[in-house]
């Protein structure tokens, strides 16, 4: 019986020996397999080269220059290999003499760890130019890898910055917000370049290669090409917004130049600034120069600077008038110059008052009485319904990044921001675009645009991403009885630039028929004391009020909306009227406008 018993213990020995060995040589042979080609096979991703942005004359606005990144192999760090590490700091700052020695030793040590097998990037950038020379010599060094990286460059400089925007060192946030851009290492920080950041950016590739013990390369396996070189074509044409550039010397504001079908050729926010500059890293000196600037060369005032309209937006205002069964197209008042209203008087522009005013001549003389007493006939809620459908206190959609919307006051609007009610004199302030009203330059320059053609549009920078063309896009949101009387607006914007008495008639003269809209917007408020106002240029420069005028023409054939802003500039005519006049006779040059 015990002979039985240790026969089978040795059986039942040799049987679970027999089963593991099987497992370990035929099933566990696909687990150690693939433990076995991971150990041997590499896979590396391959960054993609980003899209280069080029005009509508196919002009380079943001291209990649040419260069390398050096990188030094791990663990030189430790203390047997330290002057190995040294004798490879030395050869390179030997070669390349530009380069910074504390830097490298820096950025080296902050990077290297056992743990850490991968080539570390000591340098971002050497440009083909300087590491031509020396390449040969340091590709033969085992320890100093050299690879392709090219660095975004902004052949135009300042021109445009805040439309095109720039690509900087990526941050965390970036990184946590798409996965690409660790491997990438930039990103689009401002403007196009980050609005259409993925799609310039493209797809990363693939290779997998196989590495012996040491992580060194011995042979390719397969390869799959990055999807890159997205190119992206704007509607801007540069040498225009050159000239523009040029016209806006020592001010600052925006400029606008759109067709009525949305497709922005020239928009610029003043100061500009040096795009170049940011690419690597601005420097703390140059930082702290313009982030103290009192005319804010940071912000994109196009889309980010919040101001009162002012007068510009008595043409759609007077549109709404007109259709309103309240008010109506043959309604007139006499403006005196002054409204008293309960404590206050609210006073028009004009000290001696416009006399008898109609629709038409309230928009060509910018009477502010007319749209005082018509606001009081219309009410706010009607008022601010119209001025939001036909575009302001909304976004444009406009391609760009982080549109603000800006405020069309309102009953409604006053309760859920201050919990307070309306007042009958914040309707009044409301009629002639002060109080809370603010828009930005892009809203004015589309709302201009649905006044030329009744059209509401969407602005875009963009022509076409790749060969795919962007098609223009409207809303429509006059009604019947509102398209109907829009020729009566259009002539009296007509009249603001060509008849007797028009706010702009003094101050263009472009080659072709233009209509327009001049407008003050104030920036300190008059004390109800003063009867005499200071003029706009014996006040302190940042008191003085900003000055607006847009327009479209030619006027019997609307193609191209020209805004101009220029902050503290006074009255919008005085102001803007010369600058706006060269963008008409630079477009009639360029031969956008044909006579």
């Amino acid at each position: 019986m015990k002979i039985k018993f240790i026969l089978f213990i040795f059986i039942a020995i040799w049987l679970a020996l027999l089963v593991r060995v099987f497992s370990l040589s035929v099933e566990s042979n696909s687990y150690y397999e693939r433990l076995s080609y991971n150990n041997t096979i590499k896979t590396e991703q391959i960054a993609p080269v980003r899209g280069e942005i080029v005009d509508i004359n196919n002009r380079p606005i943001a291209i990649n220059q040419l260069g390398f990144k050096i990188q030094l192999a791990p663990h030189l760090g430790l203390k047997k290999n330290l002057h190995i590490f040294e004798e490879e700091v030395s050869t390179l700052v030997k070669l390349l003499p530009k380069l910074d020695k504390e830097k490298i030793i820096k950025d080296y040590k902050k990077a290297d760890s056992y743990y850490n097998h991968n080539f570390i990037d000591i340098v971002e950038f050497v440009s083909y130019e300087e590491i031509m020379p020396v390449y040969s010599i340091l590709n033969l060094r085992e320890n100093i890898n050299i690879i392709s990286s090219p660095k975004r460059y902004y052949p135009y400089k300042e021109v445009a910055s805040h439309s095109i925007g720039y690509v900087s060192r990526a941050n965390k946030s970036d990184v946590e917000e798409e996965k690409l851009i660790e491997l990438i290492g930039y990103t689009g920080k401002t403007g196009i370049e980050r609005y259409y950041n993925t799609y310039m950016q493209g797809l990363a590739g693939r290779r997998e290669i196989k590495v012996n013990a040491n992580n060194q390369k011995v042979e390719e396996l397969s390869i799959e090409r990055a999807v890159e070189d997205r190119k992206l074509t704007l509607n801007i044409d540069i040498e225009l917004q050159k000239y523009i550039s040029s016209l806006f010397q020592n001010k600052s504001g925006a400029v606008i130049v759109m067709g009525v079908d949305g497709a922005i050729l020239s928009a610029s926010s003043f100061p500009e600034y040096d795009l170049n500059t940011f690419v690597s890293g601005i420097s703390n000196e140059t930082w702290e120069k313009l982030s103290v600037s009192l005319d804010k060369p940071f912000t994109n005032k196009l889309i980010h600077g919040l101001y009162p309209p002012g007068s510009t937006i008595k043409t759609g205002l007077g549109l709404i008038y007109i259709s309103s069964p309240e008010i109506g197209p043959n309604w007139n008042t006499y403006c005196t110059a002054s409204m008293p209203l309960g404590q206050r008087v609210f006073r028009c522009w004009k000290k001696d008052g416009h006399g008898q005013v109609e629709i038409k001549k309230a928009i060509r003389e910018s009477c502010d009485d007319f749209f005082y007493k018509g606001s009081l006939k219309l009410g706010i809620d009607k008022m601010s319904e119209g001025l939001t459908r036909y575009g302001l206190g909304r976004k444009t959609e406009v391609d760009l990044p982080n549109e603000f919307v800006g405020t069309v006051p309102s009953r409604e609007w006053k309760r859920k921001k201050h919990n307070q009610p309306w007042y009958i004199g914040e309707t009044v302030n409301t009629s002639i675009g002060q109080g809370d009203f603010l828009t930005t330059p892009m809203q004015i320059a589309r709302f201009t645009a649905l006044m030329a053609t009744g059209k509401l549009p969407h602005p875009h920078f963009a022509n076409m991403l790749g060969f795919q063309v962007v098609k223009p896009r409207f809303e429509d949101v006059l009604d019947e009885n509102e398209l109907k009387k829009l020729p009566i607006i259009q002539k009296a914007m007509y009249e603001v630039c060509n008849a007797p008495g028009g706010t702009a008639v003094n101050y263009v003269n472009p080659k072709v028929k233009i209509a327009g809209k001049t407008g003050t917007a104030q920036v300190v408020g008059i004390m109800q004391n003063i009867k005499n106002r200071e003029s706009e240029h014996d006040m302190e420069y940042y008191s003085r009020s900003h000055a607006w005028l847009t327009t479209y023409g030619p006027f019997d054939n609307p193609q191209y909306v020209v805004l101009a802003l220029v902050e503290h500039g006074g009255h919008g005519g005085s102001a803007a009227g010369k600058i706006v006049s060269d963008i008409y006779d630079k477009l009639l040059e360029l031969g956008y406008i044909k006579q």
